[in-house]
């Protein structure tokens, strides 16, 4: 009897032990999962501080590598930034980090059992591309909003549309509205016009199945819209004039 109370303590502490060791681990987890995103985000403050997403790190080592030349945000054309603005976030100017309102949405159209749309704004998409995988899933919309957050309060508007443009990708393994404006219509990004522009921002929700410079039918119905948009964008952009 005793040699069998001792092996059901023995066994106690292991378990116990096990369970210790797999909250430290998830401690320990936990906290590289917020600790680094922050402070790679003060590195970004950096303006000379080039960030590349982890789709940019996988197409380098695994891929046919990847293509993407920084330019400044004065390096693109407005036109773009307006027409990504107003094509993919709205609200980008007013909200901080999270479109709270479209979530809350998107959460009851799935609790109610109805098919679910996006509600990322510009900042969760680009923490999504910094710091996540392009995969969906629940854990991954989950870490987007601290993220996203941490982002808003770190980095101006201003930067975080900068970087955006910057890592988004526009075609297996091109990255970024320089490298865009090139492979699509043979230009540079400060000289893309505002059809280019309009083109180029309805790609970005199907890099791999929309070709900017081969318009749809139905992508030019959507490029005429967001173009309309992007030219009355000027109440909407306040927040990416540059500093006095």
């Amino acid at each position: 009897t005793r040699i069998e109370d001792k092996d059901v303590r023995r066994s106690r502490r292991k378990q116990w032990s096990l369970k210790r060791m797999a909250l430290w681990a998830a401690i320990g987890l936990s906290g590289v999962l917020l600790v680094l995103p922050f402070c790679l985000l003060l590195i970004y403050r950096i303006e000379a501080v080039k960030p590349v997403s982890t789709i940019m790190l996988r197409e380098s080592l695994f891929g046919d590598g990847s293509r993407r030349e920084w330019v400044t945000f004065d390096e693109i054309a407005p036109s773009l930034y307006q027409s990504v603005l107003m094509s993919e976030d709205g609200l980008f100017c007013s909200h901080g980090g999270v479109d709270w309102d479209a979530l809350n949405q998107v959460i009851e159209d799935a609790l109610d059992g109805e098919k679910t749309r996006g509600a990322s704004t510009i900042t969760m998409q680009l923490v999504k591309n910094l710091f996540l995988w392009p995969e969906r899933s629940y854990i991954r919309k989950g870490l987007e909003i601290p993220y996203a957050l941490m982002a808003e309060i770190i980095l101006s508007k201003r930067r975080i549309m900068e970087i955006y443009l910057n890592i988004a990708e526009w075609d297996k393994g091109v990255f970024g509205a320089q490298a865009a404006a090139q492979y699509y219509f043979k230009r540079s990004a400060k000289n893309l016009q505002r059809r280019h522009s309009a083109l180029l921002a309805i790609t970005l929700p199907n890099p791999k199945g929309r070709n900017a410079a081969k318009p749809t039918r139905g992508m030019n119905r959507l490029a005429n819209t967001i173009q309309k948009r992007a030219q009355a964008s000027g109440a909407y952009i306040k927040c990416l004039s540059k500093p006095a």
